[in-house]
This record gives C-alpha cells, sequence and structure tokens, in this order.
C-alpha cells in the first residue's frame, strides 16, 4: 500500500478555548506535511472575518500551504471578491469555493439580490480575477438539493469547465460509495479530478446528525457497531479501526490523496496517518 499525500480542514474558533485547540490541532498535525490545509466559513458565512484571521496567520506563521474557503452566502459579488483579493494580497493563492449552507433558521439557499447565485458562478468569477487554485466540493451520495446523481455529475463538470481544478467531497462511509462515484465522474470526463474527504469519527452522535443533514447514507452495521461500541465504551477504538480500514481500501483502490475533516480535534487523525504510514516529516517550531 502507497503512502498518500494528504490534507486536513480547519475551522476557525469562536473564543479563547477553541482558539488554544485549533492551534494545538495545527501543532499536531503540521509534522506530517500536508500539501495543504483549508480553513472553512460558518454556515451563513457567520465566521467570515474569523476565516480570514485565522487564514492570513497560518499562512504567515505556520509554513502550511493554507487554503481559504469562500461562499455565497449573504454578501454581494463585490465583497466576496473584495475578500478573495485580500487572500491573494496576503499571498493565499488557494480557495475552496462553495455555494455555503444558508443562514441559521433559513428553509433554503437564497442569493443575496446583488450577489452569486451559485457556486459555477463564483468559480467562474475567481477564475477570471486572479491566478488561482481552486477547490470545489462533490456528493458520493446524492447532494439533498439535486435532483438525480447525474445531475450532481453534470454540476460538478460545470464547476471544472469554468475553472474548478479539484474537488473534495463530502464524507462517507464505505469505500465503494467512492468508487462508484469516482467512475461516475470517469465517465463525464472527470478523470483524476475528486478527492475522497474522511471524517474520523470523534462523535458518533454528531457524526449521525451531521450524515443526515447533508444526505450522506449511513450503513446499518456501521450504526449497529458504533451502539455496541459506545456501550462497550471503545467508541475510539473502533473510530480508529474504521476509519483507518476505510483509508486502506481507498489506497488499494488506486486512491492517491486523502483529505481529513478534523474538526480541531487532532489526535484520530494523526493516529489514522500514522497508520497508514504517513509519519513526521518536519518540526513546528513555532505559531504565533
Amino acid at each position: 500500500m502507497h503512502q498518500p499525500e494528504i490534507s486536513f480542514e480547519f475551522f476557525p474558533p469562536r473564543n479563547i478555548e477553541a482558539t488554544f485547540r485549533l492551534w494545538d490541532t495545527v501543532q499536531v498535525l503540521a509534522p506530517l506535511d500536508p500539501r495543504f490545509v483549508s480553513v472553512t466559513y460558518g454556515a451563513g458565512g457567520t465566521t467570515r472575518d474569523l476565516t480570514r484571521e485565522v487564514v492570513a496567520t497560518l499562512h504567515k506563521h505556520s509554513g502550511l500551504h493554507t487554503a481559504a474557503h469562500l461562499t455565497c452566502v449573504d454578501a454581494t459579488r463585490a465583497e466576496t471578491l473584495a475578500i478573495a483579493r485580500d487572500f491573494a494580497e496576503a499571498g493565499v493563492r488557494d480557495i475552496v469555493a462553495l455555494r455555503g449552507d444558508p443562514p441559521k433558521g433559513s428553509t433554503g439557499f437564497t442569493p443575496h439580490p446583488e450577489g452569486f447565485a451559485s457556486s459555477v458562478e463564483l468559480i467562474e468569477a475567481l477564475a477570471g480575477i486572479g491566478d488561482f487554485t481552486i477547490r470545489v466540493g462533490a456528493y458520493p451520495d446524492v447532494h439533498p438539493e439535486a435532483a438525480s446523481a447525474q445531475a450532481d455529475i453534470d454540476w460538478l463538470k460545470a464547476k471544472r469547465d469554468v475553472g474548478a481544478t479539484e474537488a473534495l467531497t463530502q464524507f462517507f462511509f464505505e469505500a465503494e460509495t467512492f468508487f462508484r462515484f469516482r467512475d461516475a465522474c470517469a465517465k463525464a470526463g472527470l478523470e483524476d479530478f475528486v478527492t475522497p474527504g474522511i471524517l474520523p469519527i470523534e462523535n458518533w452522535t454528531g457524526a449521525a446528525r451531521f450524515a443526515k443533514a447533508c444526505g450522506t447514507h449511513i450503513p446499518a452495521w456501521v450504526s449497529d457497531a458504533f451502539e455496541k461500541a459506545l456501550r462497550d465504551d471503545r467508541a475510539d477504538l473502533l473510530a480508529t479501526a474504521l476509519c483507518t480500514e476505510l483509508c486502506s481500501e481507498l489506497l488499494e483502490g488506486g486512491v492517491e490523496r486523502l483529505h481529513f475533516y478534523t474538526l480541531n480535534r487532532p489526535e484520530l487523525t494523526r493516529d489514522v496517518c500514522f497508520a497508514l504510514g504517513v509519519t513526521p516529516a518536519v518540526k513546528l517550531e513555532h505559531v504565533a
């Protein structure tokens, strides 16, 4: 089994305690030499300013190749592109361009009257204003708002056609889910475009809730296994074993890149990476 290229997703902190947790996460995972790390927006763009601050700090002080999430939610085109230009001026040339989740309490996404109506519009505009590497989201299980699996593929192809260079998938529980999606992408001319997103399960209740919200299928055997493990106080062991097995199956199936959703809790992600043969390459001296 070959050693994968890895990347990590972080989210911006909302308080002092969370700030320390983020920097601890960076200290733990940076020595694994990720090809990039990304920093999210909160739902409805609620952490827009925090994202900008964290991205700038990571880029300047950590030595990590840093990507910034950018969404269409609750902002005009001019405001969104101004943020992108700010990132570029700070030396950040990697963007994860997403439509974004609607604000909490909303029934669905409603474009700002002067904003981007879709991720495709955002990607096209970003491609037109600067030399960005643009990554996008993808859904191995059908997106809750998509008409069909083929519609998801068609939309992903539209993103690639206007400037996206890589797609990071939503998490999934079985390797076969990704392989089916990868085959469908290849049939549509999207070879080597999708990178599987991996969620090490730190909290089963939260992961199951998140899966339901984003349309990720939960196999019955996974749910049963976690219910039993929780009763036996072995959920962490199960999570490590299942995540390692999933990643191993992906690598054996030809996958070369893995993108981990860390939730700013690095230990399980680190342990899985170690099990895959990804060992510390550099020591991060200081993050300020």
